[in-house]
């Protein structure tokens, strides 16, 4: 709704803009006549001060260290739900009831099998490709397989290719590593929960029966809601530009997967698993904040700081917790932790890292459970694609019963030469 209006003049033209305001959050400045009344744009690179659209799924602020799907705490969500029934609510902007839940669950669990044909598709790739590799292309191929969900005018086969791409992505994750450790696939089975089911047709294997831990089954749940979604980030913003041309759901969702491979994105928490090795004991931690204070040190602290949050993440809360219980289950003493509690501990009473604001975010402690899971580095940001699929079907699907949802068509500031005359090869 209109909230008053904004006076912008550029030029010796003024004109006043509608300022919106949201459910909470900061008000917003309708810009969109800006250029018609002005003949100028905005650069904001980064989008840091633009809103591309308007939703009611997630909310943050980052400088209370807030995370809201439909309204509801993240650390409720991770502490109480369950990753299904966060699906659900992301989907249809209400918690389920039990009924609903149990629906949805077997609907879901009916649609975890992928077409066999897929199987040989595998086979294509190099047997040393990377997991995120594989799930592009997979995902991508989803069109080829399922021509009866990819009508994105009709509502129902929106929803039936949104289970579809939550369903089986687990399967699809499964298979990609299972491909690269030249193991036999493990087929989804329907008595187990969609978590369960992902870690026994990751770690299963035909020759004998898998037992699913409930405690590491727990704690990968708790990560998959707290991947679920994260408002307009890169990956989701890919997907809403991807979808915004009308492609069918399976691309977009490829597309969302090859956005989050960035080191930058999905991929900090092998970033952040990787310094802490680096680091390897509690005796060294002083050497490296040194590096990291020193702007002449190329060295930077990983897993701490994010673009959104300037407070504490509500999220790495969470999973600070989560990875003492699952290295206890697991029996090991895994130094790594031992440096991440001395680390995290400097990071909340230095000021350094409290005036810049550099608290521990999500991928700080997500790495060292996912290592002591058994998840080799190059799965974890395929595992964050599995959760974040949740999020970006839903922002799709917002995204195309939008009345004001537009072809995305980013302006720019261009520095290139201005015209100029061909010259023909023999004069130049």
């Amino acid at each position: 709704m209109a909230e008053g209006s904004a006076n912008i003049g550029f030029g010796g033209n003024g004109a006043d803009y509608p300022v919106r305001s949201g459910s909470v959050g900061p008000d917003v400045i309708d810009i969109r006549k800006l250029y018609a009344n002005t003949g100028a744009f905005t650069f904001d690179p980064g989008f840091t001060s633009t809103a591309s659209c308007e939703s009611a799924i997630t909310y943050i602020d980052g400088d209370q260290g807030i995370l809201l799907h439909r309204g509801y705490p993240i650390d409720q969500l991770a502490e109480q739900s369950s990753f299904m029934e966060v699906a659900y609510l992301l989907l249809n902007s209400e918690l389920p009831t039990a009924a609903e839940l149990d629906k949805f669950s077997y609907t879901i669990t009916r649609h975890t099998m992928l077409h066999e044909q897929l199987s040989t598709f595998y086979r294509g790739f190099r047997r040393d490709a990377h997991p995120m590799a594989i799930m592009c292309g997979v995902v991508g191929a989803l069109s080829a397989f399922y021509h009866d969900s990819t009508d994105i005018a009709d509502p129902r086969q929106r929803m039936i290719a949104s289970h579809r791409l939550i369903a089986k992505m687990p399967t699809i994750a499964a298979m990609a590593y299972k491909y690269s450790i030249g193991q036999p696939f493990v087929y989804p089975k329907n008595d187990l929960s969609y978590t369960g089911n992902f870690l026994r047709m990751t770690f299963g294997v035909p020759a004998e029966e898998y037992e699913v831990d409930p405690i590491v089954e727990a704690a990968m749940d708790k990560i998959f809601i707290l991947h679920a979604d994260h408002e307009q980030n890169a990956s989701t913003s890919t997907v809403r530009l991807a979808g915004s041309s009308g492609a069918n759901p399976f691309a977009c969702i490829a597309a969302g997967i090859a956005c989050l491979w960035g080191p930058a994105h999905g991929g900090a928490n092998e970033a952040a698993l990787n310094m802490l090795r680096e680091i390897g004991h509690v005796d060294r931690i002083p050497e490296y904040i040194a590096r990291a204070k020193n702007k002449d040190d190329p060295f930077r602290l990983m897993g701490f700081g994010h673009r959104v949050y300037k407070n504490y993440d509500p999220r790495a809360k969470v999973l600070g917790a989560a990875a003492t219980e699952v290295l206890a289950r697991m029996g090991k003493s895994d130094p790594i932790l031992d440096v991440a509690r001395k680390l995290e501990e400097i990071a909340l009473t230095d000021p350094y890292f409290v005036e810049k604001k550099l608290y521990p975010n999500v991928d700080f402690y997500s790495g060292v459970i996912l290592s002591a899971i058994g998840f080799p580095t190059t799965m974890f940001t395929a595992l964050f694609a599995l959760a974040r699929t949740v999020g970006w079907v839903a922002q799709w699907n917002e995204m195309i019963a939008d009345p004001e949802q537009k072809i995305g068509r980013p302006r720019q500031l261009y520095t290139g030469p201005t015209q100029r005359d061909y010259i023909p090869v023999d004069r130049r």
